[in-house]
């Protein structure tokens, strides 16, 4: 069994390349219709590491592996480069900036179209709670690591698959048709929340609370659960 964060260490090359690849020239390109297209891959990335299954809310994923949004850090380059343009009055560019053009195609969004700086922990938490987003408020703060960030790799994804409510239990498999059935044995309906908080197989007595805090209870939970 590894630890998560000797995880983050072999996989590390995986989120930080493709970052690396997506803040080149950020500001050029962020803006494009096209963009959804990296932020697919690093999607994916970011599912790996954290073992989570594709059906989990994007605005999960930076949250369970502690990286910025990609938005986020894409306008924070911008700002960088921004910042770095006006310092610098002499360059041919300043006046593009400061004395831009008229816009020509309303459907383009030029560099000068935003020039307010973002913070991106106060925006992160902003964004965080404005949606309606499962268990969301769970996290008190999503810009720091989260409780239970170094435990093994299988506690560490089960874990996160309860905050999320997307794992393995009745009702996703029903809904995956793997199942003739979403009950649990008691025939209920088999949720990622039923099962730490109220199936009598399984239950937790702090119920998500408890494994959110990845206490010595809820780690042994986890580990029971597991086995």
């Amino acid at each position: 069994m590894i630890s998560q964060s000797l995880v983050i260490e072999n996989y590390g090359c995986l989120p930080w390349l493709c970052y690396s690849l997506e803040e080149y020239y950020a500001p050029v390109w962020s803006r494009s219709s096209h963009t959804g297209l990296v932020d697919v891959q690093s999607n994916s990335t970011m599912r790996l590491v954290s073992g989570t299954l594709r059906s989990t809310p994007l605005l999960w994923l930076p949250v369970l592996t502690n990286i910025e949004p990609l938005t986020l850090r894409r306008k924070a380059a911008t700002d960088k480069l921004v910042e770095k343009i006006i310092a610098c009055d002499n360059w041919p560019i300043d006046s593009e900036i400061t004395n831009h053009p008229h816009a020509c195609l309303p459907r383009r969004k030029p560099l000068w179209h935003d020039l307010v700086p973002v913070d991106i922990r106060s925006q992160w938490k902003e964004n965080w709670k404005s949606p309606q987003v499962v268990n969301f408020s769970l996290m008190d703060d999503p810009t720091i690591r989260q409780p239970g960030f170094n435990l093994l790799q299988q506690q560490w994804s089960l874990l996160n698959r309860f905050w999320t409510e997307q794992g393995h239990c009745g009702a996703s498999k029903k809904k995956w048709n793997q199942a003739a059935t979403d009950l649990c044995p008691f025939y209920e309906k088999q949720m990622m929340s039923h099962i730490v908080d109220s199936c009598p197989l399984s239950k937790l007595n702090g119920s998500l609370l408890q494994v959110h805090s990845a206490d010595n209870e809820a780690f042994a939970w986890l580990i029971s659960y597991c086995s």
